[in-house]
């Protein structure tokens, strides 16, 4: 039998052979990015997808396990962005850091509302442990980096709190100028290199 897929049946194979789980999240970080996070809903999620409104409730106990784990996603993908800005990236401490910051800075344009909310769940007291975990784990590449650079004399010593924490307030801080339209538009296009000089003259010897 041969026909147009109806809207209902389109939703339905979004997930029918696969996953339901990752079809609320994918649904959700596009609620997210197009009415903000008060807009998120498990029963609006449900009708999107053509379930049924109890159906969510089997991966999520309510929006703040649907938060959690959307959190817990944008780090890993993080996490997973800034590895990649790695491979190939040259040997020099310089060369590793432009990579790395701009891989940060890409992900958090592509990424504005999601990363916002990563952030605000990471401070939240009911946040799960495996979503605190996940938040260490792209720090710790930012953490290995600085010491690598240390070890090869191309970073001034020091302890990683100390030397570390100009480097990530620098990097969110302009990340989060670029993604909320504060930067002036004769900056936009420089910006990111004159970032990039500034950490580099901070951390070195």
């Amino acid at each position: 039998m041969t026909g147009t897929l109806t809207p209902m049946h389109t939703r339905h194979r979004r997930y029918h052979h696969g996953d339901l789980r990752a079809a609320l999240l994918s649904r959700a970080e596009e609620t997210l990015r197009e009415k903000g996070p008060a807009a998120l809903s498990l029963r609006e999620l449900a009708r999107d997808l053509g379930v049924s409104h109890a159906a969510p409730s089997r991966h999520f106990k309510d929006k703040q396990a649907l938060l959690d784990a959307m959190a817990l996603t944008g780090f890993e993908r993080l996490t997973g962005v800034l590895a990649a800005s790695q491979d190939g990236a040259g040997e020099t401490f310089s060369k590793r850091v432009d990579a790395m910051v701009r891989a940060y800075v890409g992900f958090a344009r592509d990424n504005a509302e999601l990363l916002d909310l990563m952030y605000s769940i990471k401070h939240d007291p009911g946040a799960s442990d495996a979503l605190l975990e996940a938040t260490q784990h792209w720090s710790d590449l930012v953490v290995r980096l600085i010491g690598e650079g240390q070890a090869r004399g191309d970073v001034r010593e020091g302890p990683m709190e100390r030397v570390g924490l100009p480097v990530f307030a620098t990097l969110h801080g302009y990340a989060d100028l670029a993604v909320t339209g504060m930067l002036p538009p004769e900056a936009d296009e420089h910006g990111l290199d004159d970032v990039i000089a500034f950490i580099l003259r901070g951390c070195a010897p």
